[in-house]
């Protein structure tokens, strides 16, 4: 399978580039110290980097093409839909550890750094797999099929990321301390160097990042095989994902229906990148028709929220009436 691609080596070092520097500017100038994110700051971010998601898909309609400016659309609303079912993940994981709001925004960003680097990795591989292997196609729409079954069905199942293997090894090989100091990720005590919980909670979440770009990777490439394209509306999703978990986490827990839709996004990329070679499904049409299902989903889960065998509403997957029903982590996070 061949991949074409728009980017050039002056086009990835530039992009590159420029997020590094705003990731600098980020946590080096706008959060120097730590501080609870409120509304307000949450809502300014978000904004800001939405409108420079959308200007850079404005350049890239404008310098390639509509069919290019359209796949980066269509990718980018893909992962933002997928970061906010993910934030689900975070709230467990900040309830788990007890994470104090002033320093979750910096777990968040160190968190969002190991992705970046991650999800690199993974369009690498996967472009190099996609380029060698035609059938990975097919298995990469298989997986996206079966991923989206496990979504419909496996909504309301208990998250229980501190099982996550690779955290399990990292709590097993590094020394860790049950108690927060500061925004501090490692301490010195009696000559010897000890992880506080901030630091196993960022790599709570980077061991929870392998499995969502194990899921949002293949979908991209059933919508894009250009590389670049692959890269730049993950990077963007990503980037914006900090500041749209402070903005949704109070009504994130709401979107009950959130699941079903992206089961229903996922099954059909999936069919579509199996259905490539036959029949070829439009990128505007898959643009349409995702972007109708999340709407879909997100009005449904406002207007019939599910109820419990009692009649009264459910608790929201996130809510802090789920949450208190799962054991806290705060005293053994440490081992002792």
């Amino acid at each position: 399978m061949e991949l074409t691609g728009i980017g050039t080596p002056a086009l990835w070092i530039g992009f590159t580039s420029i997020v590094l520097g705003l990731l600098v500017l980020d946590l080096g100038v706008f959060h120097r110290d730590a501080h609870e994110v409120r509304f307000r700051e949450a809502l300014t971010g978000t904004v800001v980097r939405v409108a420079l998601a959308l200007l850079f898909n404005g350049w890239v309609y404008w310098q390639f093409g509509g069919q290019r400016g359209l796949e980066f659309l269509t990718g980018y609303l893909i992962e933002q839909a997928l970061a906010v079912d993910n934030m689900f993940v975070f709230l467990v994981i900040f309830s788990t550890f007890g994470v104090p709001p002033a320093y979750q925004y910096r777990v968040l960003f160190f968190g969002i750094v190991g992705a970046l680097v991650m999800r690199a990795a993974f369009i690498v591989l996967g472009g190099a797999l996609l380029h060698a292997f035609h059938w990975v196609n097919y298995v990469f729409g298989a997986f996206l099929v079966f991923t989206g079954i496990k979504l419909l069905f496996g909504y309301g199942a208990e998250m229980q990321p501190e099982r996550n293997p690779l955290f399990r090894l990292f709590k097993q090989l590094v020394p860790s301390l049950p108690e927060y100091h500061g925004a501090r990720f490692t301490v010195v005590k009696a000559g010897r160097r000890y992880a506080t919980p901030l630091l196993l909670v960022v790599v709570c979440i980077e061991a929870t990042d392998v499995v969502f770009a194990v899921d949002s990777i293949p979908a991209i490439f059933a919508v894009t095989t250009d590389p670049f394209i692959v890269y730049t509306s993950n990077i963007f999703a990503i980037l914006g994902l900090r500041a749209l978990f402070f903005l949704l986490a109070g009504l994130v827990g709401r979107l009950a229906y959130l699941n079903v839709g992206l089961a229903a996004v996922m099954s059909f990329v999936g069919v579509k990148m199996m259905l490539a070679d036959v029949y070829p499904i439009s990128i505007l049409i898959s643009l349409g028709g995702i972007a109708t299902v999340l709407a879909l989903s997100v009005v449904a889960s406002w207007l019939w929220p599910p109820v419990s065998t009692c009649g009264a509403r459910a608790p929201a997957r996130g809510s802090a009436e789920a949450d208190a029903e799962r054991p806290r982590l705060r005293r053994t996070v440490g081992g002792q």
